[in-house]
């Protein structure tokens, strides 16, 4: 007996509302075609065979290249999808994929600041910002493309971010953010100053690739309570650059990693490792009671 949950070419077809020669070419060319076979009956598609289709589809319709189309779906994780299926976030990230995939920059930062403003800076980030840009890095990896479609998405996000409003010019600033040592991806640093800002803290940041010696000029110029150096690649994490804050005479009350980069074991003692902007958050603030 077929399972329920398997499709004849018929009814995929029907349901994607193309014809059944079109499946047929997907199949033949892209390899986008039934997985599903039971001896003596016809291949029959299962209900992940036709959701990737779906992908493939609306792909196709938003001017990607068949061929491409298929690579990408074929090459991508389920859960950094770009056009996430469930729910209010997803349809967020819906909205921001596909103005993104037009280049449509007024549209990505209307969307974003949309998000931003309804959900809050954390929320916003770990529900719609992070997914958009995470699904856009896994499009580049399966493709070897979509570097604008980044591009745009990362500076439509560093604007909405940056104009989150700071607190005024007589609060002290007691953190300090920096990326560590040929670090670029700032964009993590950017959401935690935003998100410190909403909370009424300002924040020092000094961006992307900050040398060793940087940084610590930049602690003892201005005495902070707390540090977070951020790195989202193993190359960049060196443990050294956080030694040197720890050695410092007059040294912040907390010293943090943040990102994927750094390698716990060989950090040394003292440093905290906040896994998510809500913790990072929490941590940097408790340094300032």
């Amino acid at each position: 007996m077929t399972p329920a949950a398997a499709y004849s070419a018929g009814a995929v077809a029907r349901r994607l509302g193309v014809a059944v020669t079109t499946l047929r070419t997907w199949h033949q060319r892209y390899g986008m075609g039934p997985s599903l076979h039971e001896p003596g009956q016809h291949r029959r598609y299962t209900e992940l065979d036709v959701e990737r289709l779906e992908v493939m589809q609306r792909l196709i319709v938003e001017g990607v290249p068949p061929a491409e189309a298929a690579r990408w779906v074929r090459g991508r994780r389920p859960e950094v999808e770009l056009h996430q299926p469930i729910g209010e976030d997803g349809a967020a990230v819906r909205g921001i994929g596909r103005a993104a995939l037009r280049l449509d920059a007024p549209a990505v930062r209307q969307r974003v600041g949309e998000a931003v403003r309804e959900l809050g800076v954390v929320a916003a980030w770990d529900r719609v910002l992070r997914p958009v840009l995470v699904a856009v890095g896994q499009r580049y990896s399966a493709t070897g493309g979509y570097v604008e479609v980044e591009h745009l998405v990362s500076g439509c996000v560093a604007a909405v971010l940056g104009a989150v409003p700071r607190p005024g010019p007589g609060v002290p600033v007691r953190i300090l953010l920096a990326c560590a040592d040929e670090e670029q991806h700032s964009l993590p640093l950017e959401a935690l100053a935003a998100a410190l800002a909403a909370e009424g803290v300002p924040a020092r940041s000094l961006g992307a690739r900050v040398p060793p010696a940087a940084l610590l000029a930049a602690v003892r110029r201005t005495g902070p309570a707390a540090v977070l150096v951020y790195s989202h690649l193993r190359e960049t994490a060196a443990p050294e650059q956080l030694a040197g804050v720890l050695a410092e005479r007059a040294r912040p009350v907390v010293v943090a990693a943040g990102g994927p980069g750094w390698h716990r074991p060989s950090v040394p003692s003292g440093v905290v490792f906040p896994d998510s902007l809500a913790e990072a958050l929490a941590t940097l603030t408790s340094a300032l009671t």
